[in-house]
């Protein structure tokens, strides 16, 4: 693997990561809405990534990156509180809330800029190696 294919590697890595750091974002936004039905609720939405694969010349794979296939909206019950003096309410009395969990989406968000500074901190190192690479037959 050349030097200048991790600067693809990091850079998608650090593009992936910032999806996953707004669609936290946006789940601890919506994480206290309320709606007056289940069809009108947010949902937790979550990015999926896979790893970006391409055929090196001698057959074999190798990694290039990470690659977002998409953001799927998650699938756990919502929270259905019984408020008949709410506002929002519907004709049964019940208020609907996303089924947003705002400790996981901190863990979340700690996670995804951890690996966002790591990808930097690699982006870093390989271009130190380039420049001192750059340096060595000067004297």
């Amino acid at each position: 693997m050349s030097l200048f294919n991790v600067f693809n590697i990091t850079g998608s890595g650090m593009s992936a990561q910032s999806m996953r750091l707004n669609t936290t974002a946006s789940n601890i936004a919506n994480a206290d809405s309320v709606s007056s039905s289940i069809d009108e609720t947010y949902r937790a939405r979550h990015p999926v990534f896979a790893a970006a694969m391409q055929n090196a010349a001698d057959g074999q794979k190798e990694s290039v990156g990470v690659q977002v296939l998409g953001i799927v909206e998650s699938n756990k019950p919502l929270n259905i509180e019984y408020a008949p003096e709410h506002p929002m309410a519907d004709i049964n009395g019940n208020i609907y809330k996303p089924n947003v969990n705002v400790i996981e989406e901190m863990t979340n968000m700690i996670s995804a800029s951890r690996s966002y500074q790591t990808n930097v901190q690699l982006a870093e190192s390989a271009k130190n190696m380039l420049n001192k690479t750059l340096t060595l037959g000067q004297r």
